[in-house]
């Protein structure tokens, strides 16, 4: 099938004209150009800018966290690779101090391990989930690879290649103290990675904390869950698998496109994005460019898509979706058997939002049924009030209603280096190991 090859001759079409938009743009609101004192220039410039967003090429967004403010001090954060496979980099965010309280402060912080989903957007979708971990917690996060970008030569990567890169990474940074946040897709993928690791004895993190995602599917479907049972396998395999073309690095690699899964999301709520787009043309023509920028942001982020492997794709809504190997106590991993009743040692916290229509209601919960090896008391769920699936880890809801409670249920379950070391939460303020 030529859709790829198709799609990339239209971006290579739409090239000029969107570079052309966006030069009238500015040539027409710019304050020193004589175009823009004509009449209806900011109308003009307000629909060159809508062309130009419509039509542009979206590149990943950086993550562009330099510091964090904790208690009325502000920290210098520096982002850097730990470690890097052919399909995904392990980035810390670390924080600067230039004061011996402030050092022995960020030292002493539990580190937390944000594993992204592979699922179509960047990491960067969870800029505001690091951000605010950023204040009480040494930060690493997993930043997943464009397919399209990795060279066919590295081979192909598999939802048991997903396992296995989780293990890795939880052995690099070191179980002792670590804590795991999983944000929807990867909520499988991590519980399966922690149980292989209890089974065979090796040291687990100090906590698990699941939002969103799909352990078990079967519970309150969405119309994502639908999609992936009303098909049979072979027909997401030949209708939404293809080839990247030649002139990209992941030439020849099966992929899963991005620009495919964009169109779902659209598709969703087509209604919704129509009309934010006219608020925004409105809002420029209005002058309000606080509620512009907001536009700006919010699709730049969404708009920027990444491939995924066919492999792991094809895995996922076969294992995940498809056949609930997971809840059915079926699935093997490299040959071994996932029991999460082995997790004996690693807290669980399951987070769920009241309007999530990605997650349906119980399926994150259901973590709870699987785990029994551990002890009720080291567990615990949340469901957040009137938030939506993004609601749970991004915006005010995150922070205000989500993030205190998981600040809190992590430091109940960190091991702190002395007693000294511990230091007891004010309001929103800081929550030091306890």
């Amino acid at each position: 099938m030529l859709l790829y090859q198709m799609h990339e001759l239209g971006r290579a079409w739409m090239a000029p004209i969107t570079y052309w938009a966006e030069a009238n743009a500015r040539m027409f609101s710019a304050p020193g150009s004589w175009l823009s004192s004509l009449p209806h220039a900011q109308r003009m410039a307000a629909g060159y800018e809508l062309l130009y967003r419509i039509g542009k090429d979206y590149e990943k967004p950086k993550f562009g966290i330099h510091s964090v403010v904790d208690e009325g001090r502000e920290y210098p954060v520096v982002e850097r690779e730990i470690l890097r496979t052919p399909f995904c980099r392990l980035l810390r965010f670390k924080r600067f101090s230039d004061q011996t309280d402030g050092i022995v402060d960020l030292k002493n912080d539990p580190p937390v391990l944000v594993v992204a989903p592979l699922s179509g957007h960047h990491a960067t979708l969870l800029r505001d989930t690091v951000r605010t971990l950023l204040r009480d917690h040494k930060v690493y996060i997993t930043d997943w690879i464009d397919a399209r970008m990795v060279p066919k030569d590295a081979g192909a990567f598999t939802l048991d290649d997903y396992v296995a890169t989780i293990e890795n990474f939880i052995r690099h940074i070191g179980a002792e103290r670590l804590h795991v946040i999983s944000v929807c897709q990867p909520t499988v993928p991590v519980l399966a990675a922690v149980s292989l690791m209890a089974a065979r004895g090796e040291k687990t993190p100090r906590s698990l904390v699941m939002m969103g995602g799909p352990i078990d599917s079967r519970e309150s479907p969405t119309t994502v869950n639908n999609l992936a049972t009303q098909k049979p396998l072979w027909w997401f395999e030949q209708n939404l698998i293809h080839t990247v073309p030649a002139n990209l690095p992941g030439r020849g690699r099966q992929v899963y496109p991005g620009f495919l899964q964009h169109m779902g999301f659209i598709a969703m709520n087509p209604e919704r994005h129509v009309a934010s787009h006219w608020d925004f043309y409105q809002d420029l023509v209005k002058g309000d460019l606080d509620d512009a920028e907001a536009h700006r942001r919010f699709y730049d982020e969404y708009n920027a898509v990444l491939d995924m492997p066919a492999e792991y794709y094809l895995d996922t809504v076969r294992v995940v979706f498809q056949e609930h190997l997971l809840p059915r106590g079926l699935w093997k991993v490299a040959g071994e058997t996932v029991n999460p009743a082995a997790i004996r040692d690693t807290a669980l916290l399951t987070i769920e939002g009241e309007l999530d229509d990605i997650s349906g209601a119980g399926q994150t919960r259901a973590a709870h049924k699987l785990c029994t090896g551990i002890p009720q008391g080291h567990r615990a769920h949340l469901t957040a009030e009137g938030a939506g699936h993004y609601g749970i880890f991004s915006g005010r809801r995150w922070r205000d209603q989500v993030y205190p409670q998981v600040r809190e249920f992590i430091a109940r379950h960190s091991t702190a280096p002395s007693s000294s070391a511990r230091r007891q939460p004010s309001g929103r303020g800081r929550r030091r190991n306890a």
